[in-house]
Protein backbone atom coordinates (compact mmCIF):
# COMPACT_ATOMS: atom_id res chain seq x y z
CA UNK A 1 0.00 0.00 0.00
CA UNK A 2 1.24 3.40 -0.90
CA UNK A 3 0.19 6.85 0.34
CA UNK A 4 -1.76 7.68 -2.83
CA UNK A 5 -3.89 4.56 -2.29
CA UNK A 6 -5.15 5.76 1.12
CA UNK A 7 -8.73 7.01 1.26
CA UNK A 8 -10.15 9.57 3.58
CA UNK A 9 -12.43 7.99 6.18
CA UNK A 10 -14.93 10.81 6.85
CA UNK A 11 -15.53 12.98 3.80
CA UNK A 12 -18.35 14.95 5.47
CA UNK A 13 -16.51 15.83 8.69
CA UNK A 14 -16.61 19.61 9.24
CA UNK A 15 -13.69 21.70 10.40
CA UNK A 16 -13.46 21.97 14.14
CA UNK A 17 -15.46 24.93 15.48
CA UNK A 18 -14.06 27.48 17.84
CA UNK A 19 -16.01 28.05 21.03
CA UNK A 20 -18.11 24.93 21.10
CA UNK A 21 -21.21 24.39 23.14
CA UNK A 22 -24.76 25.66 23.32
CA UNK A 23 -25.79 29.04 22.02
CA UNK A 24 -22.64 30.85 23.11
CA UNK A 25 -20.85 30.60 19.77
CA UNK A 26 -17.42 31.92 18.81
CA UNK A 27 -15.78 32.77 22.15
CA UNK A 28 -18.16 30.83 24.42
CA UNK A 29 -18.59 33.74 26.79
CA UNK A 30 -14.85 34.06 27.46
CA UNK A 31 -14.42 37.48 25.86
CA UNK A 32 -11.52 37.85 23.46
CA UNK A 33 -7.81 37.16 23.71
CA UNK A 34 -5.56 37.11 26.69
CA UNK A 35 -4.96 34.88 29.67
CA UNK A 36 -8.57 34.64 30.76
CA UNK A 37 -9.75 33.47 27.35
CA UNK A 38 -7.45 30.43 27.37
CA UNK A 39 -8.53 26.97 28.43
CA UNK A 40 -7.47 26.12 31.97
CA UNK A 41 -6.64 29.74 32.76
CA UNK A 42 -5.67 30.54 36.30
CA UNK A 43 -4.40 33.82 37.65
CA UNK A 44 -2.19 33.55 40.66
CA UNK A 45 -3.90 35.05 43.72
CA UNK A 46 -1.12 37.55 44.49
CA UNK A 47 -1.43 39.04 40.98
CA UNK A 48 -5.15 39.50 41.59
CA UNK A 49 -4.33 41.43 44.76
CA UNK A 50 -2.01 43.76 42.85
CA UNK A 51 -4.73 44.39 40.29
CA UNK A 52 -7.23 45.25 43.04
CA UNK A 53 -4.77 47.72 44.56
CA UNK A 54 -4.42 49.78 41.39
CA UNK A 55 -6.31 53.08 41.41
CA UNK A 56 -9.39 52.81 39.26
CA UNK A 57 -9.94 56.46 38.31
CA UNK A 58 -6.76 57.98 36.99
CA UNK A 59 -6.00 61.35 35.48
CA UNK A 60 -8.32 63.43 37.64
CA UNK A 61 -5.91 64.31 40.43
CA UNK A 62 -6.71 64.19 44.11
CA UNK A 63 -9.92 66.21 44.03
CA UNK A 64 -12.31 64.14 41.97
CA UNK A 65 -15.32 66.44 42.23
CA UNK A 66 -13.69 69.65 41.00
CA UNK A 67 -15.10 69.04 37.54
CA UNK A 68 -18.65 69.31 38.93
CA UNK A 69 -19.78 72.87 38.41
CA UNK A 70 -22.00 74.59 40.94
CA UNK A 71 -24.93 76.06 39.04
CA UNK A 72 -25.56 79.76 38.61
CA UNK A 73 -29.11 80.97 38.98
CA UNK A 74 -30.04 83.42 36.23
CA UNK A 75 -31.95 86.51 37.34
CA UNK A 76 -33.32 88.95 34.79
CA UNK A 77 -33.32 92.73 35.25
CA UNK A 78 -37.12 92.85 35.01
CA UNK A 79 -37.38 90.83 38.27
CA UNK A 80 -34.95 93.19 40.02
CA UNK A 81 -37.00 96.14 38.73
CA UNK A 82 -40.24 94.71 40.12
CA UNK A 83 -38.91 93.40 43.47
CA UNK A 84 -36.40 96.06 44.61
CA UNK A 85 -36.73 99.78 45.29
CA UNK A 86 -34.30 102.69 44.85
CA UNK A 87 -31.09 102.38 46.89
CA UNK A 88 -31.47 98.67 47.64
CA UNK A 89 -28.55 96.25 47.56
CA UNK A 90 -29.01 93.22 45.31
CA UNK A 91 -26.99 90.23 46.57
CA UNK A 92 -27.56 86.46 46.61
CA UNK A 93 -28.87 86.62 50.18
CA UNK A 94 -31.39 89.39 49.41
CA UNK A 95 -32.50 87.56 46.25
CA UNK A 96 -33.05 84.44 48.37
CA UNK A 97 -35.13 86.40 50.89
CA UNK A 98 -37.31 87.79 48.09
CA UNK A 99 -37.76 84.27 46.65
CA UNK A 100 -36.11 84.95 43.29
CA UNK A 101 -33.54 82.17 43.72
CA UNK A 102 -33.41 78.96 45.72
CA UNK A 103 -30.65 77.12 47.54
CA UNK A 104 -28.68 74.28 45.98
CA UNK A 105 -28.02 71.42 48.43
CA UNK A 106 -28.71 73.78 51.32
CA UNK A 107 -26.28 76.48 50.19
CA UNK A 108 -26.67 79.83 48.47
CA UNK A 109 -24.98 79.51 45.10
CA UNK A 110 -23.85 81.96 42.43
CA UNK A 111 -26.21 84.36 40.73
CA UNK A 112 -25.86 85.78 37.25
CA UNK A 113 -27.86 88.83 36.32
CA UNK A 114 -28.99 88.96 32.71
CA UNK A 115 -30.22 91.88 30.66
CA UNK A 116 -33.75 90.69 29.87
CA UNK A 117 -36.02 93.60 30.64
CA UNK A 118 -35.23 97.17 31.59
CA UNK A 119 -34.21 98.77 34.86
CA UNK A 120 -34.89 102.33 35.94
CA UNK A 121 -34.15 102.06 39.68
CA UNK A 122 -30.82 102.91 41.26
CA UNK A 123 -29.64 99.66 42.85
CA UNK A 124 -26.26 98.34 43.97
CA UNK A 125 -25.42 94.85 42.77
CA UNK A 126 -23.03 92.99 45.04
CA UNK A 127 -21.40 89.51 44.87
CA UNK A 128 -23.19 88.58 41.64
CA UNK A 129 -21.96 87.77 38.16
CA UNK A 130 -23.47 90.14 35.62
CA UNK A 131 -23.54 90.26 31.85
CA UNK A 132 -21.96 93.24 30.09
CA UNK A 133 -25.25 94.53 28.69
CA UNK A 134 -26.96 94.24 32.10
CA UNK A 135 -24.04 96.06 33.73
CA UNK A 136 -24.31 98.93 31.28
CA UNK A 137 -28.09 99.21 31.93
CA UNK A 138 -27.58 99.27 35.71
CA UNK A 139 -24.89 101.92 35.46
CA UNK A 140 -27.03 103.94 33.03
CA UNK A 141 -29.84 103.94 35.61
CA UNK A 142 -27.42 105.30 38.23
CA UNK A 143 -26.65 102.04 40.03
CA UNK A 144 -23.34 100.39 40.80
CA UNK A 145 -21.83 96.93 40.42
CA UNK A 146 -19.50 95.69 43.19
CA UNK A 147 -17.66 92.40 42.78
Amino acid sequence: MQIHNLKRQNKNKKARQVGRGGTRGKTSGKGTKGQNARAGHKKRPEIRDFIKRLPKLRGRGKNLNTSIKIPFFPVNLKFIESNFSNGDVVSPSTLLKKGLISTYKGKIVGVKILATGNITKKVTIKDCEISDSAKSQVEKAGGAVIK
